[in-house]
């Protein structure tokens, strides 16, 4: 992923790739574009420099040093077929998050990140955003960044709505309003190809822990208006203790969205849950729907505002049972039918207007912090009140009702007479000797 988003990067720039160069040839072409693009967004942020670090000790599988004429001619057609895969890629893109396609592909065919990152899905990006009502005046941190999925579609949406990438506000957006932090060094690396990617190598990302005092000033200092996270959900890479310490940190009236699963306040510590409510109000929980993220989980957007205790004030509550989205063999879920741009219009007015769903609830916060998902009605049929009665009878009569109903399949299928006529088929069963 990391030699690829490379790749990329240096094509964005107009590196000099041909067919036919050695495997040599390619990485230096590579390493030397980073290089040259980096310089004066390193004056700004000395941590681009990891993306260097980690591209120049990459190895691979194959022997790209060996002598023999025929594998070093593979390795020229491999780099060859890549070349075209990277330019295809670059020429058909149109300012999509190339970092978060990726990611789903290549998840597709590895384990959950070590680190515990459940990467957003696209769409849910720009629903997001678009639900905190993200404009070009914010100043926009994700403190678990990831690939950097959130910064490069508020950016995105930012641009567009301050005027296009030539403005001035389009350059101040990328230099000034989008903040970002990453504790996986080699996440961390793909983050910053990813802004580069997008032409913005001064977006303001840091390798930090979130959870720290270090992290704390740092958000601090930043002057953040608006929060777009999905953190690792699991309690050992600390998700509480992230939230809390952005929420503690960005300033008051701050609207912050955090992706957590649907009942994650509810099975914390309610020690700080109770701390987090004390001093910041839980506005919204938005139910996403349930096939979203493929490791399974059910998430939720839990919408705070930070500063103003919640008081046991109801919290509004929807569920978006379906995104239109379809699973498409070996590609993932993806908007073939294109649903979404009509259900993301209608879901972010519901929201907005806070009615006009059948799912809206208003949650009791000393009750619940989840969204409740109505109990299915419970019906009785006929036959089930006919079962019960007959195996409570049987019961009675000390009946073995196994042997019983192997019994009686035995007879009907084995000893009795099929008539078919025009409309029905009878079965009549035979008696025996006794006339049973």
């Amino acid at each position: 992923m990391i030699f690829t988003a490379c790749a990329l990067v240096a094509k964005r720039y107009d590196a000099l790739m041909v067919k036919g160069m050695d495997y040599s040839a390619f990485h230096n072409t590579i390493l030397s574009c980073l290089h040259k693009e980096l310089i004066r967004a390193k004056q700004q942020n000395r941590k681009l420099n990891i993306l260097e670090d980690v591209f120049a000790k990459i190895e691979m599988n194959l022997d790209v040093d060996s002598e023999d004429a025929k594998q070093q001619q593979h390795v020229k057609d491999l780099i060859a077929e890549f070349i075209e895969w990277v330019t295809e890629i670059s020429d058909a893109w149109r300012g999509e998050d190339v970092m978060a396609i990726f990611f789903n592909e290549f998840n597709r065919y590895k384990k959950k990140s070590e680190a515990g990152q459940v990467f957003t899905p696209e769409h849910i990006t720009d629903f997001m955003c678009k639900i905190l009502e993200v404009n070009p005046d914010d100043r926009i941190l994700d403190g678990t960044c990831g690939s950097g999925g959130f910064l490069v579609k508020a950016m995105s949406n930012m641009i567009q709505a301050a005027g296009g990438v030539q403005t001035n506000k389009a350059i101040n957006i990328k230099r000034e309003q989008l903040y970002g932090i990453e504790f996986d060094k080699e996440i961390f690396a793909l983050a910053c190809a990813n802004m580069l990617i997008h032409k913005d190598g001064k977006t303001n990302l840091e390798q930090l822990d979130s959870r720290t005092d270090e992290a704390a000033k740092w958000i601090k200092s930043k002057g953040i208006t608006r929060v777009l996270m999905n953190p690792p959900f699991e309690r050992k890479y600390g998700c509480i203790d992230i939230v809390m310490n952005v929420l503690d940190n960005v300033g008051k009236n701050t609207i912050c969205a955090f992706i957590l699963p649907d009942k994650k306040l509810e099975k914390e510590s309610k020690k700080k849950v109770a701390k987090i409510l004390k001093n910041h109000s839980l506005l919204k929980i938005v139910k996403l729907p349930e096939k979203l993220f493929r490791e399974g989980v059910t998430t939720s957007v839990f919408v705070f505002k930070t500063g103003v205790p919640q008081d046991n004030k109801e919290i509004f509550g929807c569920y978006i049972d379906d995104d239109g989205l379809e699973t498409v063999k070996n590609q993932g879920r993806q908007d073939i039918r294109d649903r979404w741009q009509e259900i993301e219009n209608y879901w972010v007015d519901i929201i907005h207007k806070q009615s006009g769903n059948d799912t809206i609830q208003w949650i009791k916060p000393n009750e619940h912090l989840s969204y409740q998902m109505p109990k299915k009605e419970f019906v009785i049929f006929e036959e089930d009140f006919t079962k019960t009665a007959m195996d409570y009878l049987l019961f009675e009569q000390k009946v073995d009702v196994k042997q019983f109903t192997e019994d009686i399949a035995s007879k009907v299928l084995y000893s009795s007479v099929i008539v078919q006529n025009d409309e029905s088929v009878s079965i009549i069963l035979n008696q025996d000797e006794k006339g049973r």
